[in-house]
Protein backbone atom coordinates (compact mmCIF):
# COMPACT_ATOMS: atom_id res chain seq x y z
CA UNK A 1 0.00 0.00 0.00
CA UNK A 2 1.71 3.26 -1.17
CA UNK A 3 0.50 6.53 -2.68
CA UNK A 4 2.22 8.24 -5.40
CA UNK A 5 5.86 6.52 -7.06
CA UNK A 6 9.57 6.57 -6.20
CA UNK A 7 11.16 8.27 -8.89
CA UNK A 8 9.71 11.11 -11.43
CA UNK A 9 8.42 9.42 -14.64
CA UNK A 10 7.38 5.87 -13.55
CA UNK A 11 3.67 4.49 -13.93
CA UNK A 12 2.43 4.11 -10.51
CA UNK A 13 2.44 0.64 -8.99
CA UNK A 14 -0.90 -1.07 -8.60
CA UNK A 15 -1.21 -1.91 -4.87
CA UNK A 16 -2.35 -4.54 -2.68
CA UNK A 17 -2.33 -5.70 1.25
CA UNK A 18 -1.01 -8.71 -0.28
CA UNK A 19 2.13 -7.64 -1.43
CA UNK A 20 5.08 -9.52 0.61
CA UNK A 21 6.63 -11.06 -3.18
CA UNK A 22 9.37 -11.36 -5.03
CA UNK A 23 10.63 -12.13 -8.03
CA UNK A 24 13.66 -13.90 -9.57
CA UNK A 25 15.82 -14.19 -13.01
CA UNK A 26 17.76 -17.47 -13.04
CA UNK A 27 19.62 -18.53 -16.17
CA UNK A 28 20.40 -21.57 -14.15
CA UNK A 29 19.53 -24.61 -16.43
CA UNK A 30 20.24 -27.34 -13.57
CA UNK A 31 19.70 -26.80 -10.07
CA UNK A 32 23.46 -27.82 -8.72
CA UNK A 33 24.68 -24.58 -10.28
CA UNK A 34 25.16 -22.57 -7.20
CA UNK A 35 25.23 -19.31 -9.49
CA UNK A 36 25.65 -16.03 -7.27
CA UNK A 37 22.40 -14.41 -6.03
CA UNK A 38 21.94 -10.70 -6.15
CA UNK A 39 19.18 -8.86 -4.33
CA UNK A 40 18.02 -6.18 -4.86
CA UNK A 41 16.09 -3.84 -2.09
CA UNK A 42 14.19 -0.65 -3.92
CA UNK A 43 14.30 3.08 -3.16
CA UNK A 44 11.60 5.21 -2.56
CA UNK A 45 12.14 7.06 0.62
CA UNK A 46 10.63 4.68 2.62
CA UNK A 47 6.67 5.60 1.70
CA UNK A 48 6.70 4.54 -1.95
CA UNK A 49 8.81 1.95 -4.46
CA UNK A 50 8.02 -1.69 -6.00
CA UNK A 51 10.34 -4.48 -6.64
CA UNK A 52 8.30 -5.18 -9.82
CA UNK A 53 9.35 -1.92 -11.47
CA UNK A 54 10.63 -2.30 -15.01
CA UNK A 55 13.79 -0.84 -14.46
CA UNK A 56 14.29 -3.13 -11.85
CA UNK A 57 14.22 -6.30 -14.08
CA UNK A 58 16.94 -8.95 -13.79
CA UNK A 59 16.75 -10.51 -17.39
CA UNK A 60 20.06 -8.15 -18.20
CA UNK A 61 22.20 -9.09 -15.17
CA UNK A 62 20.85 -12.65 -15.72
CA UNK A 63 22.63 -13.29 -18.97
CA UNK A 64 25.74 -12.23 -16.72
CA UNK A 65 25.53 -15.73 -15.51
CA UNK A 66 24.04 -14.06 -12.01
CA UNK A 67 20.49 -15.23 -10.25
CA UNK A 68 18.40 -11.64 -9.46
CA UNK A 69 15.90 -11.60 -6.92
CA UNK A 70 13.61 -8.23 -6.02
CA UNK A 71 12.08 -8.47 -3.06
CA UNK A 72 8.50 -6.17 -1.87
CA UNK A 73 8.93 -4.86 1.85
CA UNK A 74 6.10 -3.36 3.57
CA UNK A 75 6.18 0.93 3.15
CA UNK A 76 5.13 3.96 5.37
CA UNK A 77 2.96 3.54 8.33
CA UNK A 78 2.30 -0.41 7.25
CA UNK A 79 6.35 -0.80 7.69
CA UNK A 80 7.51 1.24 10.27
CA UNK A 81 4.66 2.18 12.76
CA UNK A 82 5.85 2.36 16.55
CA UNK A 83 3.33 2.47 18.68
CA UNK A 84 3.43 1.38 23.01
CA UNK A 85 0.59 -0.70 22.67
CA UNK A 86 2.66 -2.44 19.97
CA UNK A 87 5.44 -2.38 21.86
CA UNK A 88 3.79 -3.78 25.01
CA UNK A 89 2.60 -6.93 22.87
CA UNK A 90 5.63 -8.07 21.48
CA UNK A 91 8.08 -10.67 23.21
CA UNK A 92 10.91 -8.48 21.68
CA UNK A 93 9.53 -5.39 23.79
CA UNK A 94 9.51 -3.27 19.93
CA UNK A 95 7.81 -2.16 17.49
CA UNK A 96 8.01 -0.41 14.26
CA UNK A 97 10.98 -1.26 11.36
CA UNK A 98 8.39 -4.17 10.09
CA UNK A 99 9.67 -3.09 6.70
CA UNK A 100 12.58 -4.08 7.35
CA UNK A 101 11.86 -7.61 9.47
CA UNK A 102 10.33 -8.31 5.83
CA UNK A 103 13.66 -7.70 4.04
CA UNK A 104 15.38 -9.66 6.61
CA UNK A 105 12.23 -12.41 5.91
CA UNK A 106 12.79 -12.65 2.24
CA UNK A 107 16.62 -13.08 3.21
CA UNK A 108 15.62 -16.10 4.76
CA UNK A 109 13.48 -17.23 2.19
CA UNK A 110 16.04 -17.56 0.18
CA UNK A 111 18.36 -19.10 2.02
CA UNK A 112 15.58 -21.81 2.43
CA UNK A 113 15.19 -21.99 -1.45
CA UNK A 114 17.13 -20.52 -4.08
CA UNK A 115 19.04 -23.67 -4.36
CA UNK A 116 15.99 -24.77 -6.25
CA UNK A 117 16.53 -22.06 -8.71
CA UNK A 118 20.07 -22.94 -8.93
CA UNK A 119 21.41 -20.23 -6.73
CA UNK A 120 23.93 -20.70 -4.38
CA UNK A 121 22.69 -19.21 -1.04
CA UNK A 122 26.39 -18.89 1.08
CA UNK A 123 26.55 -16.68 -1.85
CA UNK A 124 24.01 -13.89 -1.57
CA UNK A 125 24.74 -10.14 -2.29
CA UNK A 126 22.07 -7.51 -1.12
CA UNK A 127 21.93 -4.34 -2.76
CA UNK A 128 19.83 -1.35 -2.69
CA UNK A 129 19.83 2.76 -3.61
CA UNK A 130 18.15 5.33 -1.70
CA UNK A 131 16.31 4.41 0.92
CA UNK A 132 17.45 0.92 -0.14
CA UNK A 133 20.84 1.82 0.32
CA UNK A 134 19.89 2.68 3.62
CA UNK A 135 18.09 -0.73 4.26
CA UNK A 136 21.70 -2.37 3.33
CA UNK A 137 23.57 -0.35 6.16
CA UNK A 138 20.85 -1.17 8.18
CA UNK A 139 21.16 -4.85 7.28
CA UNK A 140 24.59 -4.70 7.62
CA UNK A 141 24.34 -3.28 11.16
CA UNK A 142 21.51 -5.76 12.47
CA UNK A 143 22.13 -8.94 14.53
CA UNK A 144 19.29 -10.37 12.96
CA UNK A 145 20.58 -10.66 9.53
CA UNK A 146 24.15 -11.77 10.20
CA UNK A 147 24.45 -14.73 8.14
CA UNK A 148 22.01 -13.66 5.28
CA UNK A 149 24.45 -12.32 3.07
CA UNK A 150 28.17 -12.50 1.93
CA UNK A 151 28.25 -9.22 0.09
CA UNK A 152 26.81 -5.40 0.26
CA UNK A 153 25.94 -2.69 -2.12
CA UNK A 154 25.25 0.72 -1.10
CA UNK A 155 24.03 3.28 -3.78
CA UNK A 156 23.12 7.11 -2.69
CA UNK A 157 22.28 6.54 0.78
CA UNK A 158 23.33 5.11 4.05
CA UNK A 159 22.23 6.05 7.93
CA UNK A 160 25.71 7.42 9.60
CA UNK A 161 24.70 11.32 10.77
CA UNK A 162 24.67 11.13 14.71
CA UNK A 163 21.49 10.33 16.67
CA UNK A 164 21.71 13.64 18.18
CA UNK A 165 20.24 15.40 14.52
CA UNK A 166 17.35 12.04 14.65
CA UNK A 167 16.17 11.76 18.34
CA UNK A 168 12.72 10.92 16.40
CA UNK A 169 14.69 7.08 15.60
CA UNK A 170 14.73 6.54 19.55
CA UNK A 171 11.78 3.84 20.03
CA UNK A 172 10.29 6.12 22.82
CA UNK A 173 10.37 9.19 20.96
CA UNK A 174 8.82 6.89 17.81
CA UNK A 175 6.19 5.36 20.23
CA UNK A 176 5.32 9.18 20.53
CA UNK A 177 5.14 10.06 16.79
CA UNK A 178 2.95 6.49 16.64
CA UNK A 179 0.63 7.80 18.96
CA UNK A 180 -0.15 10.81 17.35
CA UNK A 181 -0.43 9.70 14.28
CA UNK A 182 -3.48 7.24 15.65
CA UNK A 183 -5.71 10.43 16.79
CA UNK A 184 -4.62 12.15 13.50
CA UNK A 185 -6.78 9.05 12.04
CA UNK A 186 -9.40 8.63 14.93
CA UNK A 187 -8.26 6.72 16.88
CA UNK A 188 -7.33 6.24 20.27
CA UNK A 189 -6.19 2.81 20.49
CA UNK A 190 -4.37 0.09 18.84
CA UNK A 191 -7.61 -1.88 18.91
CA UNK A 192 -9.05 0.62 16.96
CA UNK A 193 -6.69 1.36 14.39
CA UNK A 194 -6.69 -2.62 13.18
CA UNK A 195 -10.47 -1.84 12.70
CA UNK A 196 -9.55 0.82 9.85
CA UNK A 197 -9.20 -0.18 6.26
CA UNK A 198 -5.61 -0.80 4.52
CA UNK A 199 -5.33 2.19 3.44
CA UNK A 200 -3.67 4.15 6.27
CA UNK A 201 -1.94 6.56 4.45
CA UNK A 202 -3.91 9.69 5.77
CA UNK A 203 -3.86 11.59 8.66
CA UNK A 204 0.36 12.53 9.55
CA UNK A 205 1.18 9.51 7.85
CA UNK A 206 4.13 10.98 5.83
CA UNK A 207 6.22 11.51 9.06
CA UNK A 208 6.14 7.38 9.92
CA UNK A 209 8.54 6.88 6.78
CA UNK A 210 11.42 5.59 8.96
CA UNK A 211 13.46 3.25 10.80
CA UNK A 212 13.71 3.18 15.08
CA UNK A 213 16.41 1.89 16.83
CA UNK A 214 14.89 -0.94 18.87
CA UNK A 215 15.88 -4.40 20.40
CA UNK A 216 15.60 -6.79 18.01
CA UNK A 217 15.88 -5.35 14.63
CA UNK A 218 18.37 -2.20 15.38
CA UNK A 219 19.74 -2.05 18.76
CA UNK A 220 22.13 0.85 17.66
CA UNK A 221 22.38 2.92 14.94
CA UNK A 222 24.88 1.58 12.23
CA UNK A 223 27.41 4.11 13.13
CA UNK A 224 27.89 2.37 16.48
CA UNK A 225 27.47 -1.04 14.95
CA UNK A 226 30.61 -0.16 12.59
CA UNK A 227 32.83 1.78 15.40
CA UNK A 228 33.00 -0.85 17.87
CA UNK A 229 33.58 -3.53 14.79
CA UNK A 230 30.30 -5.35 15.45
CA UNK A 231 28.96 -4.89 11.77
CA UNK A 232 27.83 -7.68 9.45
CA UNK A 233 31.56 -7.74 7.79
CA UNK A 234 31.23 -8.52 4.36
CA UNK A 235 32.86 -7.17 1.07
CA UNK A 236 31.42 -3.15 0.22
CA UNK A 237 30.65 -1.39 -2.73
CA UNK A 238 28.98 1.77 -2.57
CA UNK A 239 29.11 5.28 -3.54
CA UNK A 240 26.98 8.11 -5.05
CA UNK A 241 26.44 10.51 -7.74
CA UNK A 242 27.79 13.56 -8.82
CA UNK A 243 24.70 15.40 -9.04
CA UNK A 244 22.67 13.60 -6.93
CA UNK A 245 20.04 16.52 -5.97
CA UNK A 246 19.18 17.94 -9.28
CA UNK A 247 16.46 15.51 -9.58
CA UNK A 248 14.97 16.01 -6.22
CA UNK A 249 14.88 19.77 -5.75
CA UNK A 250 14.03 22.54 -7.89
CA UNK A 251 16.01 25.27 -7.23
CA UNK A 252 14.40 27.90 -9.76
CA UNK A 253 13.10 29.90 -7.14
CA UNK A 254 16.11 29.92 -5.45
CA UNK A 255 17.43 33.43 -4.09
CA UNK A 256 20.61 34.59 -2.78
CA UNK A 257 18.71 37.12 -0.31
CA UNK A 258 16.43 34.25 0.89
CA UNK A 259 19.32 31.29 0.63
CA UNK A 260 19.00 30.74 4.23
CA UNK A 261 15.63 31.18 5.09
CA UNK A 262 14.99 28.57 2.74
CA UNK A 263 17.10 26.21 3.83
CA UNK A 264 15.72 26.64 7.30
CA UNK A 265 12.33 26.03 5.86
CA UNK A 266 13.70 22.49 4.31
CA UNK A 267 16.04 20.85 6.63
CA UNK A 268 15.83 23.00 9.89
CA UNK A 269 18.30 25.36 11.58
CA UNK A 270 21.86 24.25 9.63
CA UNK A 271 25.28 24.98 11.72
CA UNK A 272 25.90 28.15 10.48
CA UNK A 273 29.66 26.25 9.29
CA UNK A 274 27.37 24.20 6.64
CA UNK A 275 25.63 27.26 5.34
CA UNK A 276 29.18 29.11 4.92
CA UNK A 277 31.00 26.22 3.32
CA UNK A 278 28.59 27.17 -0.14
CA UNK A 279 29.42 30.14 -1.47
CA UNK A 280 26.08 31.89 -2.19
CA UNK A 281 26.56 35.34 -3.14
CA UNK A 282 24.40 35.64 -6.56
CA UNK A 283 20.87 34.08 -7.51
CA UNK A 284 23.35 31.92 -9.84
CA UNK A 285 25.70 30.93 -6.76
CA UNK A 286 22.62 30.23 -4.39
CA UNK A 287 21.05 27.81 -7.11
CA UNK A 288 24.39 25.74 -7.52
CA UNK A 289 24.79 25.76 -3.33
CA UNK A 290 21.62 24.46 -2.49
CA UNK A 291 22.35 21.94 -4.91
CA UNK A 292 25.99 20.77 -3.94
CA UNK A 293 24.57 21.31 -0.13
CA UNK A 294 22.31 18.05 -0.58
CA UNK A 295 24.63 16.22 -2.38
CA UNK A 296 26.48 16.38 0.67
CA UNK A 297 23.81 16.18 3.12
CA UNK A 298 21.77 13.56 2.10
CA UNK A 299 23.95 11.57 0.07
CA UNK A 300 27.81 12.32 -0.31
CA UNK A 301 28.73 12.39 3.42
CA UNK A 302 27.04 9.23 4.57
CA UNK A 303 29.05 7.21 1.37
CA UNK A 304 32.17 8.51 2.55
CA UNK A 305 31.22 7.67 6.31
CA UNK A 306 30.45 4.26 5.50
CA UNK A 307 33.62 3.96 3.26
CA UNK A 308 35.45 4.78 6.18
CA UNK A 309 33.95 3.19 8.60
CA UNK A 310 34.68 -0.32 7.04
CA UNK A 311 37.70 0.22 5.71
CA UNK A 312 38.96 1.04 9.70
CA UNK A 313 37.00 -1.63 11.35
CA UNK A 314 35.77 -4.60 9.12
CA UNK A 315 38.35 -7.09 7.40
CA UNK A 316 37.05 -6.58 4.06
CA UNK A 317 37.61 -4.70 1.54
CA UNK A 318 35.40 -1.62 0.22
CA UNK A 319 35.54 -0.49 -2.96
CA UNK A 320 33.87 3.22 -3.69
CA UNK A 321 32.60 4.88 -6.66
CA UNK A 322 31.49 8.41 -8.03
CA UNK A 323 29.27 7.94 -10.80
CA UNK A 324 29.45 10.71 -13.22
CA UNK A 325 27.88 10.13 -16.58
CA UNK A 326 24.97 12.21 -17.66
CA UNK A 327 22.22 10.32 -19.48
CA UNK A 328 20.64 11.62 -22.32
CA UNK A 329 17.59 12.86 -20.63
CA UNK A 330 15.00 14.14 -23.22
CA UNK A 331 14.35 17.80 -23.11
CA UNK A 332 10.56 18.40 -22.26
CA UNK A 333 11.13 15.55 -20.56
CA UNK A 334 10.50 15.28 -16.45
CA UNK A 335 13.96 14.55 -16.71
CA UNK A 336 15.33 16.94 -17.90
CA UNK A 337 18.15 18.70 -16.52
CA UNK A 338 19.15 16.01 -14.29
CA UNK A 339 22.47 15.07 -16.02
CA UNK A 340 24.23 12.99 -13.34
CA UNK A 341 21.76 13.03 -10.60
CA UNK A 342 20.07 10.62 -8.02
CA UNK A 343 18.54 7.64 -9.96
CA UNK A 344 20.60 8.08 -12.98
CA UNK A 345 23.27 5.05 -12.51
CA UNK A 346 19.83 2.60 -12.49
CA UNK A 347 19.70 2.44 -16.22
CA UNK A 348 23.29 1.65 -16.19
CA UNK A 349 23.61 -0.89 -13.19
CA UNK A 350 20.63 -3.19 -14.65
CA UNK A 351 21.93 -2.17 -18.58
CA UNK A 352 18.36 -1.12 -19.47
CA UNK A 353 19.29 1.63 -21.75
CA UNK A 354 16.79 0.07 -24.27
CA UNK A 355 13.88 0.33 -21.98
CA UNK A 356 14.14 4.11 -22.54
CA UNK A 357 13.71 5.35 -26.57
CA UNK A 358 16.64 8.17 -25.77
CA UNK A 359 19.21 9.19 -27.82
CA UNK A 360 21.90 6.73 -26.20
CA UNK A 361 25.46 6.76 -27.63
CA UNK A 362 28.13 4.56 -27.78
CA UNK A 363 29.89 5.51 -24.60
CA UNK A 364 26.80 5.70 -22.73
CA UNK A 365 26.32 1.66 -23.93
CA UNK A 366 30.17 0.78 -22.97
CA UNK A 367 29.40 2.74 -19.47
CA UNK A 368 26.67 0.60 -19.32
CA UNK A 369 28.37 -2.52 -19.83
CA UNK A 370 31.53 -1.95 -17.38
CA UNK A 371 29.00 -1.01 -14.35
CA UNK A 372 26.66 -3.65 -14.95
CA UNK A 373 30.19 -6.11 -15.28
CA UNK A 374 31.80 -4.44 -12.05
CA UNK A 375 28.51 -4.95 -10.16
CA UNK A 376 28.17 -9.09 -11.26
CA UNK A 377 31.76 -9.50 -10.99
CA UNK A 378 31.41 -7.95 -6.88
CA UNK A 379 28.20 -10.14 -6.50
CA UNK A 380 30.55 -13.45 -7.45
CA UNK A 381 33.99 -12.88 -5.63
CA UNK A 382 33.49 -9.65 -3.32
CA UNK A 383 35.96 -8.15 -6.34
CA UNK A 384 34.49 -6.00 -8.88
CA UNK A 385 37.79 -6.26 -11.02
CA UNK A 386 38.09 -8.43 -13.98
CA UNK A 387 39.05 -9.03 -17.56
CA UNK A 388 38.82 -5.82 -20.19
CA UNK A 389 37.38 -3.71 -16.91
CA UNK A 390 39.40 -0.84 -15.84
CA UNK A 391 41.09 -1.56 -12.12
CA UNK A 392 39.00 -0.56 -9.55
CA UNK A 393 41.24 0.07 -6.63
CA UNK A 394 40.15 -1.11 -3.42
CA UNK A 395 39.07 2.40 -0.96
CA UNK A 396 41.55 2.54 1.85
CA UNK A 397 41.89 5.16 4.63
CA UNK A 398 45.32 5.69 3.72
CA UNK A 399 45.00 6.35 0.33
CA UNK A 400 41.42 7.04 -0.12
CA UNK A 401 40.89 5.71 -4.23
CA UNK A 402 37.59 6.18 -5.75
CA UNK A 403 36.25 5.18 -9.29
CA UNK A 404 34.99 7.67 -11.27
CA UNK A 405 32.16 5.63 -13.39
CA UNK A 406 31.61 7.88 -16.76
CA UNK A 407 33.49 7.70 -20.19
CA UNK A 408 36.30 7.20 -19.98
CA UNK A 409 36.40 5.74 -16.05
CA UNK A 410 39.32 6.66 -13.94
CA UNK A 411 40.43 6.74 -10.48
CA UNK A 412 40.51 9.76 -8.30
CA UNK A 413 40.06 11.05 -4.67
CA UNK A 414 36.90 11.68 -3.08
CA UNK A 415 34.81 13.79 -4.38
CA UNK A 416 33.51 17.47 -3.38
CA UNK A 417 35.92 16.44 0.14
CA UNK A 418 36.73 19.92 1.24
CA UNK A 419 33.33 20.51 1.76
CA UNK A 420 32.42 16.69 3.29
CA UNK A 421 35.14 17.93 5.80
CA UNK A 422 32.81 20.68 6.91
CA UNK A 423 30.37 18.24 7.64
CA UNK A 424 32.74 16.18 9.34
CA UNK A 425 33.93 18.87 11.90
CA UNK A 426 30.02 19.93 12.24
CA UNK A 427 28.84 16.03 13.16
CA UNK A 428 31.94 15.66 15.40
CA UNK A 429 30.99 18.47 17.21
CA UNK A 430 27.74 17.38 17.73
CA UNK A 431 28.57 13.96 18.57
CA UNK A 432 30.72 15.28 21.16
CA UNK A 433 34.07 12.83 19.90
CA UNK A 434 36.02 12.55 16.99
CA UNK A 435 34.89 10.04 14.20
CA UNK A 436 35.62 6.89 14.98
CA UNK A 437 37.23 4.85 11.95
CA UNK A 438 40.96 5.51 12.78
CA UNK A 439 41.94 1.96 12.43
CA UNK A 440 44.23 1.77 9.45
CA UNK A 441 46.16 -1.49 9.66
CA UNK A 442 42.73 -4.02 9.70
CA UNK A 443 44.30 -6.72 7.69
CA UNK A 444 41.74 -7.48 5.15
CA UNK A 445 40.60 -10.63 3.90
CA UNK A 446 40.99 -11.30 0.36
CA UNK A 447 37.59 -11.77 -1.97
Amino acid sequence: MQTGVSMPGETPPSVSEDCLYLNIWTPAEKVRERLPVFVWIYGGGYINGSASMPLYWGDRLAHKRVIVVTIAYRLGPLGFLAHPELTGESPHHSSGNYGLMDQVAALEWIQRNIAAFGGDPKNVTIAGQSSGAISVSILMASPLAKGLFQRAIGESGGLFEPLQLAPKYLLANAEREGEKYAVSLGATSLQQLRRLPAVLLTGNADGIVHPVIEPYVLPVLPYEAFTSGQQNDVPLLIGSNAEEARSLTDVNHVKATTFGMDLEHSFGQLPAPLVAAYPHATDEEARQARLDLERDLRFGWDMWAWARLQAGTGQNSVYYYSFRQQPPFPVGSVYEGWNASHYAELWYVFDHLDQEPWRWSTADRKVAEEISTYWVNFARSGNPNGQGLPPWPAFTNANSKVLYLGDPITVGGVANINSLRVFDAVYTSVRGKPFAATATAVPKRSP
